[in-house]
């Protein structure tokens, strides 16, 4: 099945807000794109369209924050990070407060929306700020989980949600998020792929493909960034030696990034990033794009060999 992780979000938004009355939806005059309108419909006393206006919302949320309710504050990716990103560092992370940020349209997958849209750098800017933790869901069974989990975890986090729809990995009957951990979808011993939001999917292709050459592949689906789990990295690094990272973000200062920081003082082994490399997004059709930047499992494959010499 093939889900958008927003449709995800705005559906476990709505369940959440039945289950505890002290959430609170706001959004930014987007709530049909970041399907926040489903939560607008079914508790319009709860919600708040803030407009065109991001750096108002977040401290709007900062507020009701400090009231004691649980604000989930929703918008494109590169207008929630970029443009209210004072109000995020010093109105929300500064004194810690319980706000859930959710950035939607992120990275090269939202190509139709232009380059400006695309923000590639949301990931990096926002494991900067000292406090807030950083989800990136895999499917939308997962994006559904954790925005159940947020609503539990004390203290700012960034949920990172696509527009494009990718196919589901997990079980939803069977699947239990732990927000601190990432997981292990499939074990090997040759290399690890670390992967997150819809690049997991495209990392299990790829473990696909490399086992009918021969090659066993670890697949880690790293869905929260910041804290990262630093254990599982070493653990992986040192049990198959070579590590690929694969994120729909710039590879300046995202996952690849936090990967090699803790690679680095813990167990140094080869590392490769594929991600958007240091440039702005382009205007196109959202698949099309994510294969311009060579976001695909033939990509992944083809990176194993090279590391592997192979």
């Amino acid at each position: 099945m093939n889900s958008a992780t927003r449709e995800a979000f705005g559906a476990a938004l709505v369940e959440l807000g039945a289950m505890n009355p002290d959430v609170v939806s706001l959004d930014a005059d987007l709530a049909g794109a970041t399907k926040s309108a489903g939560f607008k419909k079914a508790f319009p006393e709860r919600f708040f369209d803030m407009g065109i206006a991001e750096a108002d919302m977040v401290s709007t949320a900062a507020g009701l924050a400090s009231a004691g309710k649980i604000p989930f504050a929703s918008s494109f990716s590169v207008f929630i990070v970029d443009r209210a990103l004072d109000q995020v560092r010093n109105s929300v992370c500064y004194p810690r407060l319980n706000v859930k940020l959710v950035g939607s349209h992120a990275g090269p997958s939202c190509g139709e929306d232009g380059g400006t849209h695309q923000a590639m750098e949301d990931i990096a800017v926002m494991r900067s700020l000292p406090e807030m933790c950083v989800v990136v869901p895999a499917d939308d069974v997962e994006a559904r989980a954790a925005v159940l989990a947020a609503a539990e975890y004390d203290g700012p986090m960034y949920l990172r949600v696509a527009r494009l729809a990718s196919p589901t990995v997990y079980n939803a009957d069977s699947y239990s998020f732990d927000l601190l951990h990432g997981d292990i979808i499939c074990d090997g011993d040759d290399l690890t792929i670390v992967a997150c939001g819809m690049m997991v999917g495209r990392a299990l292709e790829a473990a696909d493909l490399l086992a009918d050459q021969g090659i066993r592949a670890t697949v880690v689906n790293m869905h929260t960034i910041k804290p990262i789990d630093a254990e599982l990295l070493e653990e992986c690094a040192r049990k198959t030696g070579h590590i690929i990272t694969v994120e729909e973000a710039s590879v300046v200062g995202g996952l690849g990034s936090a990967v090699c920081e803790v690679l680095a003082e813990r167990y140094p082994v080869p590392v490769r990033r594929i991600g958007v490399p240091d440039v702005f997004g382009r205007s196109g059709e959202g698949s099309q794009m994510l294969d311009y930047y060579r976001l695909n499992k033939e990509h992944i494959v083809e990176v194993a060999h090279e590391m592997l010499g192979r």
